[in-house]
């Protein structure tokens, strides 16, 4: 088989197949980990805050009301309020690049999980100055209450003093800069 056809092939292999196939080369070609090292550190650092503002945004202003209107009222369990519903779904939204920055911390990259951490917030005031989504009325307040539970979130991960004093003056400089608009 040539090179050009075994190339195409590892192309075809999922996730979990890719990851079983770097699982035995590094079992059975050890000097090959410093190398898929510095290729995991550079995949893992290649972030901006930028591009997560823009998913947090995306994926905060596709929740669709419809899907609210769906979850909220009368249950086998009680009744649940229609912004009480919001919230959650505003959570829901917002757990999975919360995650990401806990397990940047988790892997002690410290100004991945700032990058993290600024990017969501970033999103948050993007969605609430440009957002006309109709589910944006009945989770009223969400944003701007959300970017002090992810900096409660990110200081859990105890960044040392000099990034919490650099996050606290990037966090007051995007609120500052919000109300002037």
């Amino acid at each position: 088989m040539t090179t050009k056809k075994k190339v195409e092939f590892l192309k075809t292999l999922n996730a979990d197949e890719s990851a079983l196939v770097l699982k035995k080369l590094l079992e059975t070609h050890s000097n090959l980990v410093n190398d898929v090292y510095d290729i995991a550190i550079e995949t893992a650092c290649d972030i901006d805050s930028d591009s997560i503002m823009d998913d947090v945004y995306y994926e905060l202003d596709s929740i669709d009301v419809d899907d609210l209107f769906s979850r909220f009222g009368k249950t086998r369990y009680g009744y649940k309020e229609p912004s009480e519903e919001a919230w959650e779904m505003f959570e829901e939204v917002l757990q999975p690049f919360i995650t990401e920055m806990k397990k940047s911390q988790t892997r002690r990259l410290d100004s991945v999980s700032k990058i993290y951490c600024v990017g969501i917030i970033k999103g948050l005031i993007k969605y609430e100055n440009e957002s006309y989504s109709e589910f944006k009325d009945w989770a009223t307040d969400a944003p701007f209450e959300y970017i002090d539970r992810i900096i409660d979130e990110w200081k859990k991960g105890n960044p040392d003093e000099s990034d919490v004093a650099e996050l606290t003056l990037i966090v007051d400089n995007l609120r500052s800069s919000n109300s002037d608009n």
